[in-house]
């Protein structure tokens, strides 16, 4: 008896295991099938994106990050506005610059300057390949020459620096608006240099700034130029915030492993989904310009509601609402979404990019707002396989996915 027992006992456990096998051997399979299109796609080890870093101009670029001496009215700096609690951003739909008070929710309700796009997040900015910059890319690289609002007279070769010299120049941003700088919207170089002089001869007369600044690039305290300041923030801002690694790049490089839901999530981003089709490379980003036909929140870059994107750079009418596609890292806490952050969720987000029309009641639009939706929609299509069907369960797993893609 006992010895059927046995016998019965070691065929249910044969059985068992035999079930048991194909689902392992499938779920092998599909991990497999996920690491293989991550790394065709572009996918590398974060250290692959790292450049070099002078240690002491990262050090004093960090103390020029936080300085409000580098705004012309002294009222706001670059960490007013990139914030470790919102993933870099601010956490606002549209960022609020001079003049502003608080961060988050305070800093919504005080008089500061709005502006009309919401703040790209920092993370990878600066890193090898990373040479497109601004929602309308208004400083792009990509063609091994800095194309830039300076023309032939770009400060630097390095496009980082060039970006890093627009903000302080730009009204409502780290320039106030009142009486005393209105004679500054004259847009030319010699207004721009202006103002880079002002703030460099503040910067020189703080010694805290200007000592260890003029140390780290082996020159006196008089021969500093706003160039100097520009390279030590960019040298902070590579070091600061370089991507770091991922739960999902552990589990691509290092056989680290997912859930069942983020893996399914993950299938879907390189696969059906399409989301591969424009983040994608090491920074989940092509760095190319795309039109999503989200709604428009606030007054917009061109006014009465209207943002033209990448258009306002090129003046080519192939660009309008084209932006450029945002990197994918900790985009789980980077919310409000979208160039004007009209979106509140990143569900919703991905909703609209599949199905411009799911969450947009259109009768509540004016019919210049019809029309604008009607002309993005129209140039939305021109791409074929944007629209895709998504359950909400597929939305559910591309967030999960999405979520492994945070530091």
């Amino acid at each position: 008896m006992k010895s059927a027992a046995r016998g019965i006992t070691a065929t249910c456990l044969s059985m068992l295991v035999l079930s048991i096998a194909p689902f392992t051997m499938a779920e092998t399979m599909r991990e497999a099938v996920l690491r293989k299109a991550a790394i065709k796609n572009g996918l590398r080890p974060v250290e692959n994106t790292w450049p070099q870093i002078a240690s002491e101009k990262a050090a004093v670029g960090r103390l020029l990050f936080e300085s409000k001496l580098l705004s012309l009215t002294r009222n706001v700096s670059c960490r007013s506005c990139h914030l470790d609690e919102f993933g870099s951003a601010d956490g606002m739909p549209l960022a609020r610059g001079a003049g502003g008070i608080g961060k988050g929710k305070e800093r919504l309700k005080s008089q500061a300057s709005i502006l009309p796009r919401n703040t790209l997040p920092l993370w990878g900015r600066g890193g090898i390949g990373f040479n497109v910059f601004f929602w309308d890319g208004k400083v792009d690289a990509r063609a091994g020459v800095v194309l830039s609002q300076f023309g032939n007279k770009a400060p630097s070769k390095d496009p980082l620096v060039v970006a890093i010299h627009l903000p302080p120049v730009v009204f409502r941003e780290m320039i106030e608006e009142n009486e005393k700088t209105e004679w500054l919207r004259q847009e030319s170089l010699s207004v721009t240099n202006h103002i880079y002089l002002q703030i460099t001869q503040r910067i020189r007369k703080v010694p805290k700034l200007s000592a260890p600044l003029a140390k780290a690039f082996g020159i006196k305290v008089e021969e500093i130029r706003f160039i100097h300041i520009a390279k030590a923030i960019s040298a902070f801002i590579r070091s600061e915030f370089r991507l770091r690694e991922t739960r999902f790049h552990r589990f691509v490089f290092k056989k680290g492993s997912l859930t069942k839901q983020e893996l399914a999530g993950g299938l879907l981003f390189y696969g059906r989904g399409r989301c591969v089709h424009c983040h994608n490379g090491p920074y989940f980003s092509d760095f190319k310009f795309h039109v999503i036909p989200f709604t428009q929140l606030g007054f917009g870059f061109n006014g009465f509601g209207i943002d033209y994107g990448r258009y306002n750079f090129t003046q080519d009418p192939n660009d309008l609402y084209a932006f450029r596609t945002p990197p994918l890292y900790n985009v789980t806490k980077t919310a409000p979404y979208t160039h004007s952050g009209a979106i509140a969720s990143l569900a919703d987000t991905i909703r609209a990019h599949v199905d411009p029309l799911a969450k947009v009641d259109t009768s509540k639009l004016t019919a210049h707002d019809r029309i604008e939706l009607y002309r993005k929609i129209a140039r939305w299509m021109q791409e074929l396989g944007n629209a895709v069907e998504l359950s909400e369960e597929d939305i559910e797993n591309l967030i999960s996915f999405l979520k492994t893609l945070d530091f």
